[in-house]
């Protein structure tokens, strides 16, 4: 299905929106919920436009579903209804919607496609997750699949599929194999982007309308920066 993208004095670029649900394609550096940063998450300038939009007197309700990490861009899914909230809850427990990334990288993997399977670990003192081959106390399993589906000038293009979500599970598995991620520093990465984004863009969101049952297919534009241009 094909939607049309509307952006505002919020700077808010939304891919699609219907009385029930809300999805923007959200900028490197805006946080999805509330942080000890204080900043002003994605949530709360969604919810102004929404306020704003329909003149909406009093709170607005809006669920977060998922999140996306501060430097990466992309599709963010909201529940705009108490109804629609536990639906995409549970069809995102049960790994019924399908997330499609895209990242830059630097190094070609190995294999042109393959599966990563790794344990990944926590670390909550620097915010980092650790990949192991082997299961380790307090590891989390985490599956990819991705593709080399372009190569530019000094860099390569992966189509990324979750099977699992982890913390930073991206970042982790491909910085394990020798391939971290454009501007991430933080993963192994030589040096950051001028933005402070990393080159990881959540591009493709698959799954089925929690009310109406309708199959939703929602593709999010890339950043406007010339090493994603050369992607397209």
């Amino acid at each position: 299905m094909s939607s049309k993208i509307v952006s505002n004095k919020n700077n808010l670029q939304v891919l699609y929106e219907d009385n029930h649900i809300i999805i923007v394609n959200k900028r490197a550096g805006d946080i999805v919920q509330g942080d000890k940063t204080g900043d002003k998450p994605l949530s709360e300038v969604v919810k102004s436009f929404i306020k704003e939009k329909y003149n909406k007197p009093g709170n607005v309700y809006l669920g977060v579903v998922h999140r996306l990490d501060r430097p990466t861009t992309g599709i963010v899914l909201f529940a705009k209804t108490s109804k629609a909230l536990p639906r995409l809850n549970k069809l995102f427990a049960e790994k019924k919607a399908n997330k499609t990334y895209w990242a830059l990288v630097k190094n070609i993997p190995d294999k042109t496609e393959s599966t990563l399977i790794h344990w990944l670990k926590k670390n909550p003192k620097n915010n980092k997750s650790s990949a192991f081959i082997k299961e380790t106390e307090g590891s989390k399993k985490a599956i990819l699949h991705y593709k080399t589906i372009k190569q530019l000038d000094n860099y390569f293009l992966l189509e990324i599929a979750l099977e699992t979500g982890r913390h930073h599970q991206i970042r982790a598995q491909l910085s394990s194999i020798g391939c971290p991620i454009k501007g991430d520093l933080k993963y192994g990465f030589d040096r950051s982007n001028k933005d402070g984004s990393i080159s990881l863009h959540a591009r493709r969101l698959d799954f089925t309308h929690p009310v109406s049952k309708e199959p939703i297919s929602i593709t999010a534009p890339l950043p406007d920066d010339p090493v994603w241009n050369a992607c397209l």
